[in-house]
């Protein structure tokens, strides 16, 4: 039994990027989702989709890379745990790397980016940081 969808999510993410894999495939949800939404929109991934399969649909993340085959996903880490939840206010959210890179937060408006967050005067659960 999986305790930590996100952690999961994550890890596959950093194995396949580790591996220089093309793209990586995990059960999707509507967090997952949003999850792939907000990488793609900051330009971390290619691409994502939802593949049918037989017992659970799948979410295909299309990883990015250099011209020079470097990652652009250097690290992911998971932020808030199941065990210890990390809540913030949009005034409280920082840049990361001085902008270089990024958290992801889940909000009542949904999943996004910390830049998002604090142009829409929103906080929440941090769900992990990306650079």
């Amino acid at each position: 039994m999986m305790t930590d969808p996100i952690a999961d999510m994550l890890t596959r993410i950093r194995n396949a990027v580790g591996v220089e894999r093309p793209y990586v495939d995990m059960p999707i949800s509507k967090v997952k989702r949003g999850l792939a939404d907000v990488l793609k929109r900051e330009g971390y991934i290619w691409d994502w989709q939802e593949m049918e399969a037989a017992p659970v649909t799948q979410l295909r993340i299309e990883l990015k890379y250099g011209p020079n085959g470097e990652r652009v996903i250097q690290r992911i880490r998971r932020i808030s745990k199941p065990g210890r939840r990390i809540y913030t206010k949009a005034k409280d959210l920082r840049p990361i790397l001085d902008g270089l890179g990024i958290s992801i937060i889940s909000t009542s408006r949904g999943v996004v980016s910390d830049r998002e967050a604090r142009q829409r005067n929103l906080g929440g659960e941090v769900l992990c940081e990306v650079w």
